[in-house]
């Protein structure tokens, strides 16, 4: 296995045996490229996430160079007030009167819907996705140590000890951003794992790869203290490329952990706070043309009508009824968008149904109707819920809107994504059984849109998909 695009052979896997996992950090290894340059890694420390892929650290080397201040292009030669006048200037001059002349406070209060921890209505048509939702843990859980809290809009890492917390999703080949702040004493990490399913004897707490991680050089740690740093994250394969602070990318390998889990981790030794967690999805595939039903198949003997609008929409009127993919999916990433053409309209995203069989899948419920005033209380479970199984915590979407839905399923775990916002993460723990209607159902399966009854009138488009290996 080569370092992708790197072309410097790795030197050792990128994972943690039980022993490792608490050790302190390997020593640095020589390497053609990084007998050149001191061989620093942004990814050594100790305690918890300490396992390095020590192949890259050349790579790595040059990412400290950028992100640790050394100038990779002209604009960055200029000084932070230099930069700061030309921002008041560049202000002033759009006529637009804001803070951008004022001190940049070292922590300051997030989590608004307008902060951080929103996606624009762009990025929610893109399939983008909040990993977390800048007021609670939903679709979180700790594998090491005490669990992390919410405070101000951010997810911070508790001081007690060494933790790890992670997201419950798998995904394949994904683009993930984030935001990190750490006051100088701790040791960050984004870590990866491999779905808990895949190998249910060894504890996930016990494996695992880091992705990002501190700059060793003290100069350079000292940049990244006490301001939000960016982070940017492109899996592929086996493979991720990863970029800090606007620095060089470099390359770490995943093999071994693909699908991944995305976890947080922490030493315990000071502050650690994350926010703007957001995943994209990539490498989807359409699974309708947008011309005619080539590759569905309808069940016969109900009263849905199924059509392609003149807009290119997949419509149903009427039922009940169902219309079913020819491919059949077992572990995968799935995005549609949905419009309910009526007011809190039945209808449902079935999926690991059986082929020729009428609603006999896991459904993901679509039904934009609640109680009162409040979205957290959905009637009939709600758009986005494990329908039986589980509700969606809030009904994001409304009726005569487009939204966008995303489905993830990997072993027993699902979870569901609407306009971006995790509405249900749910695992079936039920024996198994043939249909995931009476029990889990491990097999691939088709996906099938219901109609529902005869006031059913809904259309989807961009229906998209991405198996998971």
């Amino acid at each position: 296995m080569r370092c992708w695009a790197s072309g410097v052979p790795p030197r050792g896997p990128l994972t943690s045996t039980p022993a490792e996992v608490m050790a302190n950090a390997q020593q640095p290894h020589a390497s053609p490229i990084s007998a050149r340059r001191p061989p620093t890694s942004p990814l050594r420390g100790s305690g918890v996430c300490s396992s390095v892929h020590a192949g890259c650290s050349a790579d790595q080397a040059e990412f400290e160079n950028d992100a640790g201040g050394v100038p990779a292009n002209p604009l960055t030669q200029w000084s932070e007030t230099t930069m700061r006048k030309l921002l008041c200037l560049a202000t002033i001059t759009i006529g637009v009167v804001g803070q951008a002349c004022l001190p940049t406070p070292a922590l300051p209060a997030t989590g608004s819907p307008a902060g951080p921890n929103a996606l624009s209505p762009k990025e929610a048509s893109a399939g983008w996705l909040l990993l977390f939702d800048g007021q609670t843990t939903f679709g979180w859980q700790p594998l090491i140590g005490s669990p992390w809290t919410v405070q101000d809009g951010a997810l911070v890492a508790p001081t007690d000890g060494p933790s790890v917390f992670r997201a419950d999703t798998a995904f394949a080949d994904f683009i993930l951003k984030a935001e990190m702040w750490t006051d100088g004493n701790a040791s960050p990490y984004i870590r990866i794992y491999s779905p808990p399913d895949r190998d249910p004897a060894e504890p996930p707490s016990l494996k695992g790869a880091n992705l990002v991680g501190p700059p060793t050089d003290p100069a350079k740690r000292a940049a990244q203290t006490g301001r939000w740093v960016p982070i940017e994250i492109t899996a592929q394969a086996g493979n991720a490329r990863v970029r800090v602070a606007g620095g060089r990318a470099y390359p770490v390998s995943r093999e071994g952990h693909n699908p991944s889990v995305i976890a947080l981790c922490s030493d315990g030794k000071g502050t650690v706070r994350f926010r703007g967690i957001k995943l994209q999805p990539i490498g989807l595939k359409s699974i309708f043309n947008g011309k005619d039903l080539t590759g569905w198949k309808v069940i016969p003997g109900h009263a849905s009508v199924y059509s392609v609008t003149p807009q290119g929409w997949l419509n149903v009127k009427n039922g009940n009824g169902d219309i079913q993919t020819e491919g059949t999916y077992k572990d995968f990433v799935l995005q549609l968008e949905i419009i309910s053409n009526g007011p809190h309209l039945n209808s449902g995203v079935f999926f690991r149904a059986i082929p020729g069989e009428f609603w006999s899948g896991y459904e993901s419920q679509i039904r934009n109707q609640w109680e009162d005033d409040d979205r957290t209380k959905p009637v009939d479970y709600g758009t986005g819920a494990i329908y039986g199984r589980q509700a969606a915590r809030k009904v994001v979407s409304s009726d005569n809107e487009w939204f966008t839905m995303t489905i993830v399923a990997h072993g027993p775990h699902m979870s569901v994504w609407v306009n971006g916002y995790q509405v249900s993460d749910w695992t079936d723990n039920r024996p198994p059984a043939r249909s995931g209607r009476q029990g889990y159902r491990a097999e691939a399966g088709v996906i099938s849109l219901q109609g529902h009854d005869p006031t059913t009138d809904l259309s989807f488009r961009n229906i998209r998909i991405a198996e998971m290996p």
